[in-house]
């Protein structure tokens, strides 16, 4: 009787081990294939995400090839910084940023905010007063000896929101 309570024993334990090693196995695999799956999505996000990013950068001085051969006598990367100080110097003025091409319409003056330079030539920019925002465009110049000077093209400024 005792033999045969241990063969009884002997079968469910090896039973137990044998479930237990098909659940964790498969349990296993189950995990590997999502993890596989959450991570051939996550590439082709970050594809997709650096497909964007290179279309939105098409129209940036960093990245156009035409544009830097233009300033072959500068560094692009160190001009870049130099030309949106430049700009953003102007809104220490009291009358608000001129090349904004707003006088201003209440207490505050309009300033610019933020400067994407397209190319060799244009830079977009947006401006506010804190209650009214636009947008601009500009043509830059950079002289010989270094000078940056700004020509307003269009401006254009949104209507108030009332919410």
């Amino acid at each position: 009787m005792k033999r045969q309570l241990y063969l009884y024993l002997f079968i469910l334990s090896a039973l137990v081990a044998g479930f237990t090693y098909m659940y964790f196995s498969k349990a296993l695999a189950f995990e590997k294939k999502k993890n596989e799956s959450e991570l051939k999505y996550l590439k082709d996000s970050i594809a997709e995400i650096s497909n964007r990013l290179e279309d939105a950068n098409h129209f940036s001085l960093e990245y156009n090839d035409y544009a830097k051969e233009y300033f072959a006598d500068y560094d692009v990367i160190k001009l870049m910084p130099q030309i949106k100080e430049a700009l953003l110097a102007f809104n220490d003025d009291p009358k608000g940023n001129i090349y904004t091409g707003r006088e201003k319409l209440g207490e505050q003056k309009f300033i610019i905010n933020k400067i994407k330079i397209l190319n060799h030539r244009w830079i977009i920019a947006d401006y506010s007063d804190g209650q009214y925002w636009g947008d601009v465009v500009l043509k830059y110049f950079v002289e010989k000896d270094g000078k940056i000077t700004f020509q307003l093209m269009d401006s254009f400024i949104y209507p108030k929101q009332e919410y």
